[in-house]
């Protein structure tokens, strides 16, 4: 792999937020309850719920890729989310989202991981193209039903 990836931790909490406000811009998200930080800082202090990878140099990363976990007994075992992925616009469309994908997916993998899912929004072509460049596969017999709290 050509791209260096990093895995967060506190020390780069000030250096993720203007990234993490980029990427809700982008996406014209609404601005969270809590403040951006608090939203993050569990999974940069080492929760077991998730973990953050900066991309490229650590000081001034090209983006970050964000992943949640959970367990699923049907797949005997943990399985991940593709929460958010942002790249700096300047550095897009250059296979970087691709390669870190598939790297975290690897070492993931190496680590127990069952399965990697991403939700993706049915307008969203790019997304979607996205994920099937990694070989993912839509999965027709299932729907994600929410109830927000």
């Amino acid at each position: 792999m050509s791209t260096a990836i990093t895995l967060a931790d506190l020390d780069d909490l000030d250096t993720l937020v203007p990234l993490l406000q980029r990427h809700d811009e982008e996406r014209r998200r609404p601005a969270p309850a809590s403040p951006l930080e608090d939203t993050v800082r569990p999974l940069l202090e080492g929760q077991p719920h998730g973990a953050i990878w900066l991309i490229g140099p650590r000081r001034s990363p090209l983006g970050y890729v964000l992943v949640t976990f959970g367990w699923s007994r049907a797949l005997g075992g943990r399985e991940a989310w593709l929460d958010e992925i942002f790249i700096r616009p300047s550095v897009r469309n250059r296979g970087i989202a691709k390669e870190v994908t598939n790297a975290i997916t690897v070492s993931l993998a190496k680590a127990g991981l069952k399965a990697f899912h991403a939700r993706v929004d049915i307008q969203d072509v790019r997304a979607r193209k996205f994920c099937e460049k990694l070989g993912w596969k839509i999965e027709d017999q299932s729907r994600i039903l929410t109830d927000f709290l």
